[in-house]
């Protein structure tokens, strides 16, 4: 039994967004397969780190081939996110990657202090999703 929880500890991915600021992203993400994290600082950034975990990791499979313009699209901006706490300053949630296809994802998403989840079937619906999350914790800062 043991083996099977550490299986599923891999197919989630820990996102702390400690700000959300004009519609940019930035925070950290941690995985098992990471050792200290990763910061990124954008959503771009934070796409092309879990892509690259996804890849890593291989699983779930992707089911095309990655395109772009004039060699490697992936950018390798950011750095490791260091030991600190495992929670964002703004919101944290956990990020489970079902499948790969269609050239986007499929899964669903967990908003740890909102205490709710949903599914999404495409990267834009996950963006979306994490966008409307962090503009009611931003609406209630400004408030309260």
């Amino acid at each position: 039994m043991q083996t099977r929880g550490q299986a599923n500890e891999y197919r989630n991915t820990l996102v702390c967004i400690d700000s959300y600021v004009d519609g940019v992203l930035d925070g950290r993400l941690y995985h098992p397969q990471l050792h200290s994290g990763e910061q990124f600082h954008s959503a771009i950034q934070f796409l092309q780190k879990m892509e690259r975990l996804l890849d890593a990791t291989k699983f779930p499979q992707a089911f095309s081939t990655p395109r772009a313009f004039g060699g490697d699209a992936a950018g390798r901006g950011g750095a490791a996110a260091g030991t600190g706490p495992k929670t964002g300053k703004l919101a944290t949630f956990t990020v489970r990657v079902i499948f790969r296809q269609n050239a986007s994802w499929q899964g669903s998403v967990s908003w740890l202090e909102g205490g709710s989840e949903q599914r999404f079937r495409s990267v834009l619906e996950l963006l979306l999703l994490l966008d409307s999350a962090l503009t009611s914790v931003n609406r209630m800062e400004k408030s309260g």
